[in-house]
């Protein structure tokens, strides 16, 4: 091949690429990696966290840094936080994004739909007041997530243009069936396993909209949810920020194996 085609070619294949939504491959000395999100991508569950951290509760057994941990790695910034909201992924974590970012990471929408609410109200509130809860929060899922997923999303690929986004999704918290003494009843965790699936569904969409990847990790936890033989998700716990989120071995058997399928 003439030696003054191939400068061509490779222009013509990384604009290609950008027009698909693809980023191109990471250089050898590694991918730059930067993991945006809530208490899902922070680690938030394992009681285990990095000391600088402060209330973000960033942890070393969170699924960015296992990933880190398994892959070669040029840098890597660390800004999920826990109790964040799209409005906060906006205002306080696109700095860690440039044009040289390969590889974005994001678990995002729980809270702006009022997750530990709407879980505390089940827990302790009757059939009714749980479903009425469950509801409020799927029209919000369903009728103003989309909008505020976009602009994330937009603000995502405008501060990284050539990385590829993947968008981790969240699990079922809950097997049905039997669950002790004391335990939420199978209609409310029924009701909110719903609100899971409408969480599912929207992000999806919107992920794909946006040409990013998508994650679903329900199947993967499946089996392995709050009142399983070994639950992968915590239960009701003391300190309470611990309570319905990922154990370690949620993150390292769920959330870990799920992005890995994603990126290799």
């Amino acid at each position: 091949m003439p030696r003054r085609l191939l400068p061509a070619l490779g222009s013509l294949t990384a604009g290609l690429l950008l027009a698909l939504g693809l980023a191109a491959p990471a250089s050898a000395a590694g991918t730059d990696y930067a993991a945006l999100g809530d208490s899902y991508s922070s680690g938030v569950g394992t009681n285990n966290y990095d000391g600088t951290s402060g209330s973000c509760l960033r942890s070393p057994q969170s699924y960015p840094r296992l990933w880190v941990n398994s892959h070669t790695v040029a840098s890597f910034q660390f800004v999920a936080c826990s109790g964040a909201t799209t409005r906060e992924v906006l205002n306080n974590q696109l700095g860690a994004l440039n044009s040289g970012t390969d590889l974005v990471t994001i678990s995002i929408g729980g809270n702006d739909a009022g997750f530990a609410n709407v879980v505390t109200t089940c827990r302790l509130g009757s059939d009714s007041s749980c479903l009425s809860a469950v509801n409020t929060a799927k029209a919000y899922i369903s009728n103003t997530l989309p909008g505020r997923l976009d602009e994330t999303y937009r603000a995502i690929r405008s501060r990284a243009p050539g990385a590829r986004v993947v968008v981790l999704g969240y699990p079922r918290l809950f097997e049905l069936g039997s669950c002790g003494f004391g335990s939420i009843s199978e209609y409310k965790r029924s009701l909110l396993n719903g609100g899971s699936d409408t969480m599912s569904g929207v992000i999806s969409a919107r992920a794909g909209a946006a040409g990013f990847s998508y994650v679903d990790v329900r199947g993967r936890f499946a089996g392995h949810g709050v009142c399983a033989s070994t639950p992968w998700i915590n239960g009701t716990t003391f300190p309470v920020v611990e309570s319905y989120h990922p154990k370690a071995a949620g993150y390292s058997g769920g959330y870990l194996p799920a992005l890995a399928a994603a990126t290799g």
